[in-house]
């Protein structure tokens, strides 16, 4: 899904990673606008130029940050469904669920940011953001067609609709989520009785 490296971006991977690692938090709390290049320079202790040296632009950091995010979390529902191969159509459902919402509380720092700043300013939105999220949105399209298939949902209701409604419910457990109060096997299940209590 990712294109090869170029020679920037290649070299010195683990500085990179540093740098989108920082940068990721820095998103997270203050959005687009408010995190500048020197905040990520200064958090991980370089100089504003040398992130020239890996990235060529804000933009292109802010880039890999929200690609980052929507993979993380696209994995792992995949992997989940691999390991539900054969299983009910709600058991996968309720999988995908926890899945996704293991890896977006699991990668906090970057699901968060991808969330928060799926607009980059006045710069259209970069054609790879679109194609990670179309592709995983993709998987959710072909599960709730299963969930359809078998009777999951009301003849009529709109397929596009519940995975409208599903995937903007569990991004918005980022505002309301904390581990101590809530597990995400149990929040999995009700999510799923939600849909269907039977």
């Amino acid at each position: 899904m990712s294109e090869a490296p170029t020679t920037r971006t290649a070299t010195e991977g683990g500085s990179r990673r540093l740098i989108l690692d920082h940068a990721a938090r820095l998103l997270r709390g203050g959005g687009y606008h408010q995190t500048t290049l020197r905040e990520i320079a200064e958090a991980v202790g370089i100089r504003k130029a040398s992130l020239y040296y890996h990235f060529g632009s804000k933009e292109e950091i802010v880039e890999a940050v929200v690609n980052d995010g929507v993979r993380f979390v696209h994995e792992a529902v995949v992997a989940a469904l691999a390991a539900e191969e054969g299983a009910s159509p709600r058991a996968r459902l309720e999988a995908a669920i926890r899945a996704h919402l293991s890896a977006l509380h699991g990668h906090g720092d970057y699901t968060s940011a991808s969330i928060k700043v799926f607009t980059f300013g006045a710069a259209p939105v970069p054609e790879s953001v679109r194609a990670v999220r179309r592709a995983y949105e993709d998987v959710w399209r072909r599960l709730i067609a299963e969930w359809q298939v078998a009777g999951g949902m009301p003849a009529g209701n709109s397929p596009d609709v519940l995975r409208l409604f599903l995937l903007g419910a569990l991004n918005g457990s980022t505002d309301w989520y904390r581990p101590e109060r809530y597990a995400i096997d149990t929040l999995a299940r009700e999510f799923v009785a939600l849909l269907s209590p039977h």
